[in-house]
């Protein structure tokens, strides 16, 4: 069954914009069938659509559920900057897997080194590209994607979150010696293609971070970010 997102829905809704562009164009759905709809409160509401105009989508809520697809852990990955398209990629699969949200990263080896107008523009295409991941996976959220920061602004964001994980080339403890029950909030940090530097790995264990390892083998930047999720999703529960 299709899946969109709504602020706040009652017992009919108009869906308008792309999404009503996507039911009619791109799904070629027609009036009687039905989609589901998670509000803020993530709450599903199935729905049935009732009218098809120019003005939009008018649908009706035939039931309500509450939204079980929520991991039990908040992750937020600070993925570094990667070249080229990669970004997008950690984006779209880090939604799928659960991520609570995402802020991209600029560190001392990042090659993509964007403008303030560039920086927008991404912003907003990586906001997209989770949007359009939390439908197909059919998240409780959309998950969050932040304005890109320094490492320094990143470190400063730290103390709300129950535990603070850094992926380093150089070595560090295993995911399963790190993660523990009671941890609900987790910071994961991911390099670009040319890893951290010392000094960055010293910013942030000053901030509380624990540095960790994926294995002997070195791991591309877009698969560094994925890997440690599907471990955490793994170790907290959240793939069964």
């Amino acid at each position: 069954m299709e899946w969109f997102f709504a602020e706040s829905i009652g017992q009919t809704h108009l869906i308008t914009g792309e999404d009503a562009v996507h039911i009619t164009k791109s799904l070629r759905m027609s009036v009687g069938e039905v989609i589901t709809i998670c509000d803020r409160n993530q709450t599903e509401h199935l729905c049935k659509i009732e009218r098809i105009t120019s003005d939009g989508v008018q649908v009706r809520v035939v039931s309500e559920n509450e939204c079980m697809n929520e991991p039990t852990v908040e992750v937020t990955l600070f993925a570094a900057l990667t070249k080229g398209d990669k970004m997008e990629t950690v984006i779209q699969k880090s939604v799928e897997l659960g991520v609570h949200a995402i802020v991209p990263v600029l560190t001392a080896r990042c090659i993509s080194r964007p403008d303030i107008k560039s920086a927008a523009k991404k912003q907003q295409r990586y906001q997209k590209i989770a949007y359009q991941a939390a439908m197909q996976s059919r998240r409780g959220i959309i998950p969050e994607v932040h304005d890109i920061i320094e490492l320094k602004e990143a470190g400063e964001m730290l103390g709300n979150f129950d535990r603070t994980i850094m992926f380093y080339e150089g070595g560090g403890k295993p995911l399963k010696e790190i993660i523990t029950p009671s941890d609900k909030k987790i910071a994961v940090f991911t390099g670009c293609e040319g890893g951290f530097g010392e000094n960055e790995v010293e910013i942030l264990e000053n901030h509380g971070a624990v540095t960790a390892t994926l294995g002997k083998r070195i791991l591309r930047a877009e698969t560094a970010p994925l890997t440690a999720l599907s471990i955490i999703m793994f170790h907290t529960g959240n793939l069964e």
